[in-house]
This record gives structure tokens, sequence and C-alpha cells, in this order.
């Protein structure tokens, strides 16, 4: 995506070639023998009255120094940097090109680190820089002052993999900020260099705590920020909410009961069992999966927590981001497993819980933040 910034991205490190040559390593058949026509994947167009627009930002937090680790041979992370994506209704499109899902750079990064990161995923085979958004790289916002959505996205990935929600959101009047958090993100290009996830697995419990901690301090940092952007005079920042997936729901969830200046909330199948979360008196919704597989820890942590609870059958737990989408048409191109579309975003078509999803969230978020 457009960056705000005149830097490009820095060499690869050794870490990140080594990342993707174990991935060449689990990449099945399929995948190789498609590797000379690789598949581009579409996303769908949002479905309200409005075009979208884009800008990329890079944010720095001075107060912050960055809890990741950096691969042997790398620099020093220093302060905390954070990459926000702002996605708005338009007051026109044409002439504004629609922005690439990936940069040219994250694509590489991620060829290799998908089937890291969700396992079954190809490692070649699909040409993950070809698909495009629908959102229009500086295109003119659409003139009044409008509600503001933050994002954080399921842990280990990306951002933009939480495009399509987003642009269906600001299609019918939002702004959109999907929230980056390095470090625990598949890939986030900075101004000057490529974060990779830390990310192996299931994070244990020191692990799960820091990214919440994180990402929370990252809400935050943007949240103290949005005023200052240039597109602040359409957002109107008394009337913003929340939503994250996952670990990005556990971090949404603990930000609105920590901060007066989040309205409203909602979580997507994120544990709430971390902080202590049972007073909150702010408006709140939560999803769930029936596929999920730490549905007994779920249903746990949401004890005492309120909000009404919205739940999609034959779904699993990636089926809330872009995945829902993607799998499909990897899995009819022979690239994945039906154990694999099963695992990542569940055994039934996934129309019917997008469309839950879509139309919940625009329900409660036009309620809440009028």
């Amino acid at each position: 995506m457009n960056r705000d910034s005149s830097s490009g991205p820095g060499r690869r490190t050794v870490a990140k070639a080594a990342l993707l040559g174990t991935a060449a390593v689990l990449a099945g058949p399929a995948a190789v023998a498609r590797a000379d026509r690789p598949l581009v994947l579409r996303l769908p167009a949002p479905t309200g009255p409005h075009p979208v627009g884009l800008r990329t930002f890079a944010l720095t937090d001075p107060s912050r120094t960055d809890p990741w680790k950096p691969e042997p041979g790398e620099p020093a992370f220093g302060a905390r940097r954070v990459m926000i994506s702002v996605l708005y209704p338009a007051r026109t499109v044409r002439g504004f090109p629609r922005a690439p899902q990936l940069t040219p750079a994250e694509a590489g990064v991620f060829t290799g680190l998908a089937p890291l990161v969700h396992p079954g995923l190809p490692a070649a085979g699909v040409d993950w820089g070809a698909t495009l958004t629908h959102g229009h790289v500086g295109a003119p916002p659409l003139p009044g002052r409008r509600p503001v959505l933050l994002y954080s996205p399921g842990g280990g990935d990306s951002r933009t993999l939480g495009t399509t929600l987003a642009e269906d959101l600001a299609s019918h009047g939002h702004v959109v900020v999907l929230v980056d958090h390095p470090g625990d993100a598949s890939q986030v290009e900075l101004p000057d260099r490529m974060r990779v996830t830390v990310l192996r697995g299931e994070p244990d419990a020191e692990t799960f705590r820091t990214m919440v901690d994180t990402r929370v301090a990252d809400l935050r940092l943007v949240l103290d920020r949005l005023g200052s952007l240039p597109l602040a005079p359409v957002m109107d920042r008394h009337r913003t909410g929340i939503y994250g997936h996952s670990a990005g729901g556990t971090a949404a969830v603990s930000a609105l009961a920590g901060d007066d200046r989040i309205v409203a909330g909602a979580n997507l199948e994120g544990y709430l069992d971390l902080d202590p979360v049972e007073g909150l008196a702010r408006p709140l919704i939560h999803f769930r999966t029936d596929g999920f597989a730490g549905a007994s820890r779920l249903t746990a942590s949401w004890e005492g927590v309120p909000g009404r609870r919205v739940r999609l059958t034959g779904a699993g737990h990636w089926v809330f981001g872009d995945h829902a989408f993607l799998v499909p048409r990897l899995r009819a191109a022979g690239l994945v497993t039906a154990v694999t579309r099963d695992a990542l975003i569940g055994p039934a078509r996934p129309a019917a819980a997008v469309s839950s999803v879509r139309r919940e969230l625009r329900s409660f978020f036009a309620r809440h933040l009028s």
C-alpha cells in the first residue's frame, strides 16, 4: 500500500531468507506445479453507496521502546513504530489507483511466511502482490465528519488481511483505521525496514501478555495522533469505536475498558481472561464461531462480560478476515486442502458468516456512534 513517506524498505535480513527457504520446503506439489502460472486472488467489492479512499501513515511513539527482540544480525528496533491505513468514504475515485493488498516487498515476504503463520497455506503458486483492494490511494474524502473505527487484527496477521470488512464499513460512511502491530504481524513494511513476526505457533502466556499490552499501547498511540493526521477534518473523534479479531479482540476490549475516548467495541472471537472487564459499562458485541479450537477457554473468559453474543455456524476462527474470500479460491485452485480450508474458515460457505458480521457490525456501530 502507498506510504506517506519518501523512504524505501531496507534490505531483507538473513533471517528472512531462512524463513523463505523453510517455507519453500513446506510447499506442496500442487503449489510447485503452479509456480509458473501463479494464481491472482480477488477481493469482493464493498456493499455501501460510497467509493473508498485510502492513505497510509507511519507513527512513532518516542516514549516506548519496541518490546520485541530483533533477529541476530538485525539492528535494534528502538522507539516503537506502527503502520496504519485509513479508509474513508471518498468524494471521487476517478484518476486515483486502487491500492494493492500487499506492497511488492510485503508480498515477497508473505509468500514465505504464509505457511508458517497459517499452516496449510501455499508457499508458491500465488501472486500475493497482485491482489487489489477497493481502496483508491489518495482519493479526496467525502465532506463531512464521520465516526471513526479502529481495527486490531488477529495474532500473526497484518492489518491488510482485514481489508474487506474495513472497506465495507468505510463504504457505509465510517472512517476505518487499520492498525499493524510490528513483531506480532506476519510482516510490516516500515519506511526504512521490514519487520517479520516473532510468532511460531500459538504464543505462550508471557508472549500473549506482551502482545496484548503492546497492542493496547499501539491503539492508544493511534488515538493520540488521529487529530494530527491530514484526514482529521473528516473524523469525528467523539464518535470512536473499536473492533478486533482474536488477539486484536482481546486488545480492543481492553482498550475500550481503559480509554474513555472509545465509545463502543466489538470482539471478534478474542479471549477476555487477561484483564478484568466484568464492570464494563460501554456498548460491546461479541462474535464467535462454532469451529474455534479454543471454545472452552473463550466461553469461560466471556463469563460476566456484558454484551450481545453472535454465533456463526459452520465457520472457523479466521473467517472474520480476508481469509474468508482467499482460502476458498485457493481451495478451488488445488493450492490448499479441504482440511486446511475447514481449519481456517470452516466447512460451510463463508458468505453467510461474512454477511452476518458485516450486517451486525454496521447496525451496532450505527446505533452507538450516531
